[in-house]
């Protein structure tokens, strides 16, 4: 567990840093997974459209960006620790946050293939409540749905 871990909304001036964790995670987690877009396309993605316009959150250590959620309503879109900062209990925070925001329930899709993320969500109480085989994900990646309820 990391004491100085601090944990605030993104803005604007974050989002070439969530970006960049975003992509070291996905390349360190799926190195096997396709991905639908390239780097500038997921860069692009981030600083124009989620940081500014979905509940983005970071967590800093170090004064470095380390981990970054994303919430839509009920959804846990998105949550990338980067890999150097795994193991250290910033992902369980983040998770413990993204509850406390929404209280009544959570859901999230993984990929199938995405064994650590699978054994995460479990050991937070989400259950697998739907797998399908891809057709529905720009990746064409066979995944899971997984959810929360109190």
């Amino acid at each position: 567990m990391i004491n100085d871990l601090d944990i605030r909304r993104a803005d604007a001036s974050d989002a070439t840093a969530v970006a960049d964790v975003w992509l070291r995670s996905y390349t360190a987690a799926l190195p096997d997974v396709r991905r639908a877009h390239t780097d500038e396309e997921v860069r692009s993605w981030l600083r124009h459209v989620v940081v500014p316009h979905q509940e983005t959150w970071v967590a800093t250590a170090e004064g470095t960006v380390v981990a970054m959620l994303v919430l839509d309503g009920e959804d846990l879109d998105q949550l990338y620790v980067d890999p150097p900062w795994r193991g250290r209990g910033i992902g369980d925070r983040l998770v413990e946050l993204a509850k406390r925001r929404s209280p009544t329930g959570l859901e999230l899709w993984t990929f199938q293939v995405n064994g650590p993320a699978r054994r995460f969500y479990e050991r937070h109480g989400f259950v697998a409540a739907e797998h399908t085989d891809g057709a529905r994900n720009e990746e064409r990646e066979p995944d899971v749905r997984y959810v929360w309820r109190p």
